[in-house]
């Protein structure tokens, strides 16, 4: 195989064929990239613990999902886990200790989000165009929505849930070959009817609700744009447009999660790091994994702890997966918890 293609889960789109074959801040301004992003600070995150290894079956690791259960652990997936090992853990952030909680044989999990109306814990299966969900213990596994979408199947990549429980999930479709056809789904609560919201995105992945749940953030990975979509009382868009360009470099942006004053951050895929922009597109700062941390390509995803500013980012590349922390600069929420 050549390199990784430009999102680790293209590799994804082929997987139907194949087996699966700490804390604390830095405030100095980052002058020698005042050019490509603006005089932000940055933050040094720390490592918690390492979670996985490069899976030789499929020749990588790729942590997903962070979100806290009510029983104040953190929930992660690792998306290119084989069967047998390990794909949804149970962290003990405190402890620095993990556990199993599911695998199968067939799943390719990319995002992980408790739901505010049964509070199961709901994944989105990128390779087979479902979304799932497991008691929190793990057990009871179901089918919670599966099939076609106005005739196309769905790659599902991330989830954002509002008030009632319905389900808002980025579509990647199209990502393996470099077309926009990506989308907004949403799938009613109970999972018996799924409607396109917006339609020709680049490669949707991440999907949050602002604070006050009026608009969705979607990040937009081969355009490297935060784009906004106002929502109408009925769940459907009034309005769509581009909020945030990301002056990645090689980098692209990956998932998204917002705090309590509105922040809004940019996971990173092909850079250790989050940006992070106000509601306005400001960019406040860029989280940073230390120089010294090596074989670390990717920070997907992060959850912030529910009323706290501890925040937890999931980290991979070839040196393995991890969690690092870092202060986040508001308190987190249901939209800072993964997703």
């Amino acid at each position: 195989m050549q390199r990784i293609p430009i999102r680790s889960l293209a590799v994804l789109a082929t997987i139907g064929t194949l087996v699966l074959t700490g804390c604390g801040t830095d405030t100095r301004d980052s002058g020698d990239r005042a050019a490509s992003v603006g005089a932000d600070r940055t933050i040094r995150a720390h490592k918690v613990m390492q979670l996985t290894k490069v899976h030789q079956e499929t020749g990588m690791t790729l942590l997903e999902g962070p979100t806290f259960g009510k029983d104040g652990d953190l929930y992660v997936v690792d998306v290119t886990a084989p069967e047998g090992k390990p794909k949804v853990m149970r962290v003990d952030v405190e402890k620095k200790t993990s556990r199993a909680v599911h695998t199968d044989g067939r799943g390719a999990y990319t995002s992980a989000q408790f739901s505010p109306k049964d509070g199961r814990l709901y994944l989105t299966d990128y390779a087979h165009g479902e979304v799932v969900s497991l008691a929190p213990d793990g057990s009871d596994p179901r089918t919670f929505f599966s099939g076609k979408v106005d005739g196309a199947q769905m790659n599902p990549d991330d989830i954002a849930f509002d008030k009632e429980g319905n389900l808002y999930v980025s579509d990647s479709r199209g990502l393996s070959e470099g077309e926009e056809h990506g989308r907004v789904v949403r799938i009613d609560r109970d999972g018996k009817k799924a409607t396109v919201l917006a339609e020709d995105l680049a490669s949707t992945n991440g999907i949050s609700f602002d604070v006050d749940y009026r608009g969705l953030w979607i990040s937009e990975l081969t355009q490297n744009r935060i784009s906004y979509l106002l929502l109408h009382a009925k769940g459907g868009v009034a309005s769509r447009h581009t909020a945030v360009r990301v002056d990645g470099g090689i980098a692209q942006t990956d998932s998204i999660a917002v705090d309590a004053d509105g922040n809004l951050y940019q996971g990173l895929h092909g850079r250790p790091a989050m940006a992070v922009y106000d509601k306005h597109g400001e960019r406040l700062a860029t989280v940073e994994v230390p120089g010294s941390a090596t074989g670390l390509e990717s920070a997907t995803n992060v959850a912030i702890a529910p009323g706290g500013k501890k925040a937890y980012m999931t980290v991979s590349g070839p040196g393995g997966g991890y969690l690092y922390t870092f202060d986040a600069l508001a308190e987190g929420i249901r939209q800072s918890n993964g997703g």
